[in-house]
């Protein structure tokens, strides 16, 4: 067994110290509604099912945007290879959530293992994957070295890396090398973050952004017919994902300045409902979660329900982009909205998915509000002059049409890893 440079080793140490206190950590977590659970084991490496016959390969992603950038990757697989079982995991109850209504049937769902060398152990003697495909910046040296132990072929894709964290691995040069060797495929979202893998010694390949693939997001038909009709010839304005702080200055600009007549508030995370209804209570918003209805006289209906983005989306004029006008959260992937042919507007806080907005602005795929004010002239602009409108949902369409092909590229560098 080839010896861990002194970090990685002084970390599988200390993570087997703390094993002891891990199931008082996760019920605590539990308590606080972050944790299922029912499913606690499956966090300490013990399996909530049974492992298929057969080959079977994994995939994992942290939380929703990376568990769901997944989909289309597996689907193809899927397709292409039906011979092979598929276990996908997450770290996050809200993606689990998720991928409960939009994985095909078949597939497997379990929480990721903490990074625990029980716990990993525990995961991987039970499930016992072939390959396993991570996404984005999900480096947990535990579970990777033991994996690559067992003889797993590793790949890393959709990478992303922020200067911060490459800086952090560059102390310890022999650490990263060894956890980047570990991997047999690297696909880099972008050229930023293929040169700070180089440079940590990952053979680096050809780009790949997972977040740009995709189908449009389904939706309920009837539910939409009945919501269209409750809306009736209302011009809507769609907040989706947004977080903390946001809110307030979104429903400002879109109702009182821009002249919308109805907004769809999505916040990122629903559990927020309650308190956003306090907070905006001077539009005595209407809660989906409470099975409250669309009214002739309302102008806030908070979307605060899981999975249903796709029926939102459809009943937006216009779709304004969360976690883009407040700092530290970085944005969210406009492609959802671009899928469904819809203008998209964006505050100027998108380092997560900078490179997309940047080729979108080209094409005028999408706008930037630099503060409220651009914001409420942006939204004002686009609900008078429909056929502007129009040109840009067209724009956005086009460019996320164009995406697919980097997944056949994808999946032809990804087959010589997976299992005979």
């Amino acid at each position: 067994m080839t010896l861990r440079p002194l970090p990685l080793a002084l970390y599988a140490a200390a993570t087997g110290l703390m094993a002891p206190f891990a199931p008082a950590l996760l019920r605590s977590r539990a308590r606080g509604g972050k944790e299922d659970p029912a499913r606690l084991g499956e966090r300490l490496g013990r399996a909530g099912r049974p492992r298929p016959p057969g080959p079977l390969v994994w995939l994992h992603g942290v939380s929703v945007g990376e568990t769901q950038s997944l989909l289309p990757l597996v689907a193809a697989l899927r397709a292409r290879r039906p011979d092979l079982a598929l276990l996908v995991t997450s770290g996050t109850r809200t993606a689990a959530e998720l991928l409960g209504q939009r994985l095909p049937e078949g597939v497997i769902h379990q929480f990721a293992p903490l990074d625990t060398p029980g716990a990993v152990a525990g995961f991987l003697d039970h499930w016992r994957p072939g390959a396993g495909v991570l996404v984005e910046s999900e480096l947990w040296p535990n579970l990777i070295l033991a994996a690559k132990a067992r003889g797993v072929r590793l790949a890393l894709l959709s990478a992303r890396m922020t200067e911060d964290s490459a800086r952090g691995w560059a102390r310890s040069p022999a650490s990263a090398r060894t956890l980047m060797g570990a991997f047999d495929l690297v696909l880099p979202q972008d050229a930023s973050t293929a040169e700070r893998l180089a440079s940590l010694g990952a053979a680096v390949g050809p780009q790949l952004n997972l977040k740009l693939l995709g189908e449009p997001l389904p939706c309920d038909t009837a539910e939409l017919q009945r919501l269209t009709r409750a809306i009736g010839g209302r011009r809507v304005v769609l907040a989706a994902s947004t977080h903390p702080g946001e809110e307030p200055t979104i429903a400002l600009a879109a109702l009182e300045q821009a002249g919308a007549d109805l907004l769809i508030l999505a916040p990122r995370h629903p559990e927020r409902g309650a308190a956003l209804a306090q907070e905006l209570a001077r539009f005595a918003p209407a809660r989906r979660s409470l099975g409250q209805p669309i009214a002739g006289d309302t102008r806030i209906y908070l979307a605060d329900t899981l999975g249903e983005m796709g029926l939102f989306l459809r009943l937006a004029d216009v779709v304004v982009m969360g976690g883009s006008f407040v700092a530290g959260v970085g944005g969210h992937n406009p492609l959802e909205a671009a899928r469904l042919g819809k203008p998209i507007l964006t505050g100027p806080h998108v380092a997560n998915a900078r490179s997309i907005y940047d080729q979108m602005y080209v094409e005028v795929a999408a706008l930037e509000a630099a503060n409220a004010e651009h914001l409420a002239r942006h939204i004002r602009g686009l609900l008078d002059n429909p056929m502007i409108a129009r040109r840009i949902g067209e724009a956005a369409l086009s460019y996320a049409e164009r995406q697919g092909a980097a997944l056949d590229r994808a999946l032809a560098l990804l087959d010589p890893l997976l299992p005979a």
